[in-house]
């Protein structure tokens, strides 16, 4: 009961912190971890501390999947080049930095630091997405950002898994071992998110069912972490393959009426998770504190050191990768560097990662440094989401990369008005054929040509009209796609406008 009043209070708090953050218009996980920092230092507040597999198996994999879902692939096959030296190269980089600071500042010995740069060296997918929803960034970029922080949070959890092997053997283990591990790791874990995310697409295609597909929507995250974990392999990687493939191919396994549904239970569940998550980062923060050693109070200096360095490499990492990369080449160097840099923040993943550090290594001795690494972390993970997220939105508007609202509203004016002119060009088709009664037809086209502004919107009629309404309402879901297809729309666009006429089709299909 003691743990389900906390989740209890914190799905409260997160809801209050969350209706303040969209008036104040800042972004809530950074709120969260202030708030659940500012409630843990409350005098009479129980310690609170949370299983590994809590995070590691219940959140990250539905939170993962989402974020996974919400990446365009059109884009992300334009940037798949700078992506891939992020993912790679910079979490290696990192890695290496943190690992040999944390040598020289704190008493972890060679091994342990190791796992600290690993566990310090993603950005979290699930605060950049969070943090990404309030910018308006171009499609290209903002795809950078939260695909960099996808694979290379996956990336560096292969990379932790390695690490670990090194602090708890007590033999030996070769560096080339460590690479052979790696690659199975990954690999396997992108084969099983592949394989499961086309089992997933066979499946919903084959049903009708909202609930059912509801189910197996919630069902694929976890069925691939789990089978991936079982195989020996990454769950993480394997939800995010799962989570990419699955969103560019899930509006043609299913209608209208079954998107709706599962969009907003799964807005429901996201929203939930993350007030949690992310207020638990606050929380669990004082009582680390209080669990670390004797000799250790230098923590916070290390931990801000910490943060220094990772900023600095993700610099000179990202300065030359966006400088000569062809997809972000057309943008000023300089202010691409700012934001790709600044929305670099810690969050979930790195603390997941470094609950589920073992207490004892292979031989039963304990593990030491296990206490100090959890703090560092965490109080890393706590000053990025509170400082960048907080000046993120700032960074953006000074860099100059803002899209334009009235340029965003423009084309998403001519978008709709294409929309419209496929639906009449539609409805004059019928009209030759003679295969719809020409009052049906006329006062369908009146309709649509409102929308382009020739003439008033009359009454639309219900059930009578519901068959030819939602053949032209897939008429112009297939111009949506041309449209998208043709790079005339962003992906931002088309999901606002795909939402819209799903909404139109379900209130048809409910009306006859």
């Amino acid at each position: 009961m003691h743990a389900v009043g906390i989740v209890l209070s914190l799905v409260v708090l997160g809801t209050a912190v969350a209706t303040f953050a969209q008036r104040l218009r800042v972004p809530a996980p950074s709120l969260l971890v202030l708030a659940g920092l500012g409630v843990a230092l409350l005098p009479g507040v129980p310690a609170v501390r949370v299983a590994p597999e809590t995070i590691a198996l219940l959140v990250l994999p539905p939170l993962l999947f989402a974020s996974a879902e919400e990446m365009s692939l059109r884009d992300l096959r334009a940037v798949w080049r700078p992506v891939t030296v992020l993912a790679f190269g910079l979490v290696m980089a990192t890695a290496a930095a943190v690992a040999g600071l944390a040598w020289q500042l704190t008493a972890l010995s060679a091994s342990m630091a190791f796992v600290l740069g690993a566990v310090l060296a993603s950005t979290d997918p699930v605060a950049v997405t969070a943090l990404g929803r309030r910018l308006a960034l171009p499609g290209r970029i903002q795809t950078l950002v939260q695909a960099e922080s996808l694979f290379n949070d996956a990336t560096s959890l292969v990379l932790f898994k390695v690490a670990i092997g090194f602090a708890v053997s007590t033999g030996t283990l070769s560096w080339f071992g460590a690479g052979g591990k790696f690659l199975m790791l990954a690999g396997g874990g992108a084969g099983i998110g592949a394989v499961l995310s086309a089992l997933v697409v066979l499946l919903r295609s084959r049903t009708a069912d909202p609930v059912l597909q509801t189910v197996i929507a919630l069902v694929t995250p976890y069925a691939a972490y789990m089978l991936a974990e079982t195989a020996g392999t990454s769950g993480v990687t394997a939800v995010v393959v799962a989570g990419v493939t699955s969103g560019g191919t899930g509006h043609r396994t299913s209608d209208a009426r079954i998107r709706l549904q599962v969009q907003a239970v799964y807005a429901v569940i996201v929203f939930l998770l993350e007030s949690v998550v992310f207020a638990l980062i606050g929380l669990e923060l004082p009582t680390m504190v209080r669990d670390l050693p004797a000799h250790t109070g230098w923590w916070p200096l290390q931990a801000a050191a910490l943060a220094a360095v990772m900023i600095g490499i993700r610099v000179l990492w990202v300065w030359p990768t966006v400088s000569v990369a062809r997809p972000t080449r057309p943008f000023p160097t300089w202010a691409t560097t700012r934001v790709v840099t600044w929305a670099g923040t810690r969050g979930v993943m790195p603390l997941a990662a470094a609950l589920t550090i073992p207490l004892a290594a292979d031989d039963g001795t304990p593990l030491p440094g296990r206490a100090l690494i959890l703090v560092l972390t965490t109080s890393v993970v706590a000053a990025t989401l509170t400082l960048q997220g907080l000046s993120l939105a700032g960074v953006v508007t000074g860099s100059g990369l803002a899209v334009d609202p009235a340029l965003r509203a423009s084309k998403e004016t001519a978008a709709r008005a294409a929309l419209a002119e496929a639906a009449v060009d539609y409805i004059d088709g019928l009209t030759e054929t003679g295969s719809v009664p020409e009052a049906v037809l006329e006062r369908a086209r009146r309709r649509y040509t409102a929308r382009l502004g020739n003439q008033p919107d009359g009454a639309w009629p219900a059930a009578n009209y519901a068959a030819l309404q939602r053949d032209v309402l897939a008429v112009q879901s297939a111009e949506l796609r041309r449209l998208y297809s043709a790079g005339m729309v962003s992906d931002a666009t088309r999901r606002r406008l795909q939402l819209e006429l799903d909404r139109a089709e379900a209130a048809v299909t409910s009306e006859a």
